[in-house]
């Protein structure tokens, strides 16, 4: 952060393969405060956090080439990134499918095409209230 100029609004990391997705989610939570970082990649998304620290990462389960599952598994091995909780989000949500986002280390898994009104009310039960809010 830049002296002279606060971060006052959340940051949030959206991972996913598909560029529509990362511009749908931005469009929902920018105007609600949040500041979203995209990555269409686990690859882009580890050079992102290099320098980041996000309150809530939002990880596309079936991404390519390194998967949201195994990628959710490496933040968790990570003593600097641990404690961040990853929001597994997919098309696919056969009850095995959640269960093993859940054991990959997802603390919530939303099924996809999911309403902004549902997501916003997942990252406000992970992270608490909206950015700006009294």
């Amino acid at each position: 952060m830049e002296s002279g100029q606060p971060e006052n609004r959340m940051t949030i990391l959206a991972i996913d393969d598909e560029k529509l997705n990362l511009k749908l989610l931005s469009k929902m939570l920018e105007p609600e405060g949040y500041r979203v970082l995209c990555a269409s990649s686990a690859e882009e998304a580890w050079a992102l956090l290099a320098t980041e620290r996000p309150r809530l990462i939002l990880m596309d389960i079936k991404l390519g080439g390194m998967d949201g599952l195994e990628a959710t598994r490496r933040v968790r091995a990570d003593p600097g990134l641990a404690s961040i909780p990853v929001l597994g989000v997919s098309a696919y949500a056969m009850n095995d499918d959640v269960a093993r986002a859940r054991q990959a280390g997802c603390v919530a898994y939303l099924s996809k095409p999911f309403d902004r009104k549902e997501l916003l009310k997942a990252i406000q039960d992970l992270i608490g209230d909206r950015p700006g809010a009294a």
